[in-house]
């Protein structure tokens, strides 16, 4: 996967501020959180890896914006082919993954979960501790697991993926 490439293309696209809530620093914990539970879970840590830097892109507000999950899911299909190179598969579980990460589902192929667990893991950046009830997988309903994510997303932990993705 070429990541650089990849956020060559999200990046210059995102409307909002880069230090927003939404932006390129929740990605990357996300991303983090993501890899954790893959490693946890057997999840498609490739698609997990995706979904962290697309799911959050198309947004137009920091607000409620019903669409963005959705036209994440399209944007990501505009680059296949060209900076997203995935097999088929790979490619349906991101695009769901992405399309339906914010209508509050648990249900879903381990790889799906853990990309909705990967973002609910993070909404300690809003204030709001992520409510092990509304977690898909036994991997991130682990109270220490949520409290170490929460923490860091209280804190505006900024991980070191970050600094790779913009190095280029």
């Amino acid at each position: 996967m070429n990541t650089s490439r990849l956020i060559s293309r999200i990046i210059p696209q995102y409307p909002l501020s880069l230090s927003g809530v939404h932006g390129p620093v929740h990605w990357a914990r996300v991303w983090e959180n993501g890899q954790h539970l893959a490693s946890l879970n057997g999840a498609d840590a490739e698609v997990v890896a995706l979904f962290a830097l697309f799911h959050d892109c198309c947004r137009t507000t920091e607000d409620e914006d019903y669409e963005h999950g959705q036209d994440a899911a399209d944007f990501a299909q505009s680059l296949r082919g060209a900076e997203l190179l995935i097999n088929d598969h790979s490619f349906e579980l991101l695009y769901e993954a992405c399309a339906r990460h914010t209508d509050g589902e648990t249900e879903a192929d381990i790889t799906i979960q853990t990309c909705w667990d990967a973002d609910r893991l993070d909404l300690g950046r809003v204030g709001i501790v992520p409510d092990p009830s509304r977690l898909c997988t036994e991997a991130a309903r682990d109270a220490d697991l949520i409290a170490w994510a929460t923490q860091r997303a209280q804190e505006g932990f900024c991980p070191a993926i970050l600094e790779e993705w913009l190095a280029d």
